[in-house]
């Protein structure tokens, strides 16, 4: 079962680490990560996409994020689904201010 540490918040403060290479920005700043969901078991789905759709680090990016999320405690499986609907775009990134 899931601990109570094991949010989408949690899931997602995780993966801030990881940089897309080829912006050198992170993946949840960018707002590549699209879904998060958690199941009463532990397993982790997260739907994400990439700048583009033919994106060569995509199958890295997947793998970052799958081995960062099954990291977690409380997590049992992750599984990682590239979708591409809706298209990425510039202004899905978070702005943050300092």
């Amino acid at each position: 079962m899931s601990g109570p540490s094991l949010t989408r918040d949690a899931v997602l403060d995780a993966l801030r680490e990881i940089e897309d290479p080829e912006v050198g920005t992170g993946i949840v700043d960018l707002g590549l990560i699209y879904d998060v969901s958690i199941s009463q078991d532990g397993f982790v789905t997260v739907e994400m996409t990439t700048t583009t759709r033919f994106c060569p680090a995509s199958g890295f990016l997947a793998e970052a994020v799958k081995m960062r999320v099954e990291a977690l405690e409380g997590v049992s499986e992750a599984q990682v689904r590239l979708v591409y609907d809706p298209p990425w775009s510039p202004e899905m990134a978070e702005l943050f201010s300092l």
